[in-house]
Order: structure tokens, then C-alpha cells, then sequence
């Protein structure tokens, strides 16, 4: 069914048939991890799961392998004929590509062991089918950032610490070929005209591309791994990131309709927290989500996604975030979900929140709750509002119920370290009162940071007539005590 391919021997990368997927994109998921037990005793007593095997390593690649490898492709494009390969599935067309790469192989006689042209096998499937050098990081569940500074280095990060990967590309080529393929599925373009762009792979994670001119030394690209298995709330206990109690707590703040805005740094977790929180929104709500790189999980059957655009090469036709908001207005949202708040929508957003949308949520980048007000306000002036400073921090106080403070510790891990409620306003001053919060006490032996998540003593929050309408408030009250008395 192949055919001779008489026009295309430059030994370049060829694009991928749009009817292909990516072989990360059929990463087996894991089964669901159980829902979050109703009591913080049941939490307590969730079983811990075993660490996922360590990633087979690969011998570090040589000259001779990459030259052994051009010719093998070389061939392999002047053989097949991409528009047929195109009409197959991705396994059917992976084992087409291996038939032919090892006729190669025998005729060309290259002296090779087995592991070797198992290796060559698969990276060029990669090459043709997925997106290269990058498939073995994009298969490994234990990543969650991969940094590719050029064609010769790459980064990623595991178990919150940053590692030098030993994978590497062909040239900056074939680097900015895989950019462009990847850009290309959501519509987008990369190159010397339009050299920065955000997109996304088709399991949902997170890509930014920037390239030459901009990028002196080869394009440069940085992946946030999506997690195929959702995290609920009973793993962040096991992970230690929060305790029973407080998950109780989180719980029953997503469930009466709390406005919660999630504050922390890059990569402390927000977006995964507010995905945690969502998984307690009632099944007949009707959500409408903002984002500008669709990452949000929801499990709700009347979920309504928007998405942010970027202007074209003429710098038209250009939607943001506050557009997005603004329109959502008009759809009878019942509560409105912001991926991240940037910019002036921040007071699009705040007035959603006090006119009728109780239980909207956002994330937003701070370091603590307070900055995290501070910066609300600060991104309300630069929208260009000319209103009073105590008018606006009239409208936060109004709008905002919680705020949840996520951080990222110096030995890698993640912790919720606040829950923190906005109470009101006393003369010019937004009055806020920690729920709970994380003490470190210290590091152990290895360096792992110590320390315990407790209540300040407020037994009766400010939400309290809240959570009495929505019949929470004895589980509410017996959670707060538990807290306390640690």
C-alpha cells in the first residue's frame, strides 16, 4: 500500500497527517482514585497507593547513532507515501514504519544490537507519528514540566525538583518543526513573523513556544504536563499537601458557594486545587469556564468551555479573558470558573461574583492572601478605573468569601498553607481571619521541609449562615473544632 515518494528526500521532518494523534495522547489513565470520605476519620484512613516504577533510562545518544538515524529516515520518506500512512490508525501506521525501517536496517547493513534498533525503531515512529525526541518524557506520569532550552538541553521537573534531561533533537530544525506541529492542532502558527504562542497537546497540557529571533539559541519550549488521572482531594492528603480535616473543610466551601479566589506561585498547584474544588459543584448547576489554554477537568454534565484567542499576523480578531467574562454574562452562567486572572477582567469577575454567582472561582498569583487583595486592587487600577481606593476594596470584600493560599516549599513539595476568609471592611481596611494555616517547624534528615496544618480558634466563621442554608453547618462546626484542638 506504499508508495515511492520521488519529491521528498531532503531528510527533513515531515509533517504529521492530520488524522494521526499523538502516541502520548493514548497514555492508558489509571483508574479514579476513590471520592473524598465524608469525615475527616475516614480521610485519615485512606490507604496509601505505591509509587509508579521508575522510568526505563537510555544510554546516552552519540554522533554516530544521529548519523545512523538520518540515513535510516532519509530512506524510510523516499520509501512510504505519507497520504496512505494518513488513512491508517496510529498503531497500524507505528508497525507499518517499523516493517519498513528494519528492511533498511538488513539491506543497508548497519551493524546494530538489539536494543539499538529497538530504540532507532522507536524514535523514528516518534519523529513521524508523534512529536519526536519528546515522546518518552510525554509518556512518563512522574514528570510535570518539561523545559527544552534549544536543541541541546532539556529540562524537567520531578517530584518538584528540576533534573538536566539527557534527551536532545537533531538541530534547532527539527526542534522548531515539533513547535509547529504542535501549534498547528489548536490553529495556531509559530515562526519568525508570530515567534510566541501559547497552545496545548491533545491530552490538554499546557505549551508556550517562543522562537527565533527572540530565542537567541534555538527555539524555546516549556510543556506543564497535564495529569491524565485527575487529582482529587483524598490524594493531596495522602500527599501531605493538606490535612483530613482542612480537605473537609475545602470541601464543604466548594459545596455552599463560597466565591473562592486560589492565590500561589507559578507552579504551586493552583489550577490543580481549583480542579479539586469543581469536583463539588452540583451535577444541575450550569458552569461556564474561562481560560486561556483550556486545562480545567470539570465532571459536571452542563459545562460550557470558553477559550481565549490571540490576534492573527494582521493583529486582528483578538478575544481576552475580560471579553470572555463579559460575554458569559449573557449565558445564565450559575457560576463562573476563570482559569487565571491577569488583568483588568479581575473586576468583571468581582462583580459576577456579588450579582447572583455565588460559587464562582479563580486562581491568581500571589504570595500570600493579602498580596493576593493588593493585587486585585492593583489590576483593577491598571483597567484603567478611576474609582476610590475604598470603593474598590468595598467591592472585593463584597464579592470574595475565601481565599486559598498555595505555595510550592524549598524541597519541592506543595502545601496548602492558608484558608483564609474575608470577613468585611473597618474604615479603609479589607478584615480577613485565617481558618487554617501551615507552620513549618523544620527539615528532617534528608532535608524534607516538617511541619502541621492547624486551626486559629474561630469556631464560627463568617460563612457560617451559609452553610446552616446549605445543611453543613454541623459537619462545618465539628470540622473547625477537630482543627482547633490540634
Amino acid at each position: 500500500m506504499f508508495g515511492k515518494r520521488g519529491n521528498d528526500s531532503t531528510g527533513r521532518v515531515p509533517s504529521p497527517p492530520p488524522a494521526m494523534a499523538s502516541p502520548a495522547a493514548a497514555v492508558m489513565e489509571r483508574p479514579a482514585a476513590p471520592v473524598l470520605a465524608e469525615s475527616a476519620r475516614d480521610a485519615a484512613a485512606l490507604v496509601r497507593q505505591p509509587p509508579p516504577p521508575a522510568p526505563r533510562k537510555r544510554a546516552p545518544r552519540t554522533e554516530d547513532y544521529y548519523d545512523t538515524k538520518a540515513q535510516v529516515f532519509s530512506a524510510l520518506i523516499d520509501t512510504i507515501d505519507l497520504s496512505q500512512l494518513a488513512k491508517l490508525d496510529a498503531e497500524s501506521a507505528r508497525e507499518e514504519i517499523r516493517d519498513i525501517v528494519n528492511d533498511i536496517i538488513t539491506i543497508k547493513n548497519f551493524a546494530m544490537s538489539i536494543s539499538e534498533q529497538e530504540e532507532l525503531l522507536e524514535d523514528i515512529c516518534n519523529d513521524v507519528l508523534g512529536y519526536g525526541p519528546l515522546e518518552p518524557l510525554l509518556a512518563r506520569d512522574d514528570i510535570a514540566d518539561i523545559m527544552v532550552n534549544g536543541a541541546g538541553q532539556t529540562f524537567i521537573e520531578v517530584d518538584g525538583k528540576t533534573l538536566e534531561s539527557d534527551v536532545r533533537f537533531r538541530d534547532n530544525a527539527q526542534l522548531l518543526s515539533i513547535c509547529q506541529r504542535i501549534v498547528s492542532q489548536v490553529g495556531r502558527r509559530v515562526d519568525e513573523s508570530s515567534p510566541i504562542c501559547d497552545a496545548r497537546l491533545p491530552d490538554g497540557s499546557r505549551v508556550n513556544v517562543i522562537a527565533p529571533p527572540l530565542a537567541i539559541d534555538g527555539a524555546a519550549l516549556t510543556i506543564r504536563k497535564f495529569k491524565k488521572d485527575k487529582l482529587k482531594l483524598d490524594q493531596l492528603v495522602r500527599f501531605g499537601a493538606i490535612t483530613p480535616e482542612g480537605a473537609v473543610l475545602l470541601q464543604i466551601i466548594g459545596r455552599v458557594r463560597c466565591n473562592v479566589v486560589i492565590s500561589g506561585g507559578t507552579g504551586s498547584g493552583k489550577t490543580t486545587l481549583l480542579n479539586c474544588l469543581t469536583a463539588y459543584i452540583d451535577a444541575n448547576e450550569r458552569v461556564i469556564t474561562c481560560e486561556d489554554t483550556a486545562e480545567l477537568q470539570l465532571q459536571q454534565p452542563h459545562v460550557v468551555r470558553l477559550e481565549t484567542r490571540p490576534p492573527n499576523i494582521e493583529g486582528e480578531g483578538e478575544i481576552t479573558m475580560r471579553d470572555l467574562i463579559k460575554n458569559c454574562l449573557r449565558m445564565r452562567p450559575e457560576r463562573i470558573i476563570v482559569g487565571e486572572v491577569r488583568g483588568a477582567e479581575v473586576f468583571d469577575l468581582l462583580q459576577a461574583m456579588n450579582t447572583g454567582h455565588d460559587g464562582s472561582m479563580g486562581t491568581i498569583h500571589a504570595n500570600t492572601p493579602r498580596e493576593c487583595l493588593a493585587r486585585m486592587e492593583s489590576m483593577i487600577a491598571m483597567g484603567g478605573y478611576t474609582l476610590p481606593a475604598k470603593t474598590v476594596r468595598e467591592i472585593i470584600s463584597g464579592s470574595v468569601d475565601i481565599i486559598i493560599q498555595a505555595a510550592r516549599l524549598r524541597d519541592g513539595s506543595r502545601r496548602i498553607t492558608h484558608i483564609t476568609e474575608v470577613v468585611g471592611m473597618e474604615g479603609d481596611v479589607i478584615i480577613t481571619q485565617d481558618l487554617m494555616r501551615y507552620e513549618i517547624e523544620g527539615e528532617d534528615a534528608v532535608g524534607k521541609i516538617v511541619g502541621r496544618h492547624k486551626g486559629s480558634g474561630i469556631g464560627r466563621p463568617h460563612f457560617w449562615d451559609r452553610a446552616r442554608y446549605f445543611n453543613e453547618d454541623k459537619r462545618l462546626a465539628a470540622t473547625l473544632d477537630t482543627l482547633n484542638k490540634e
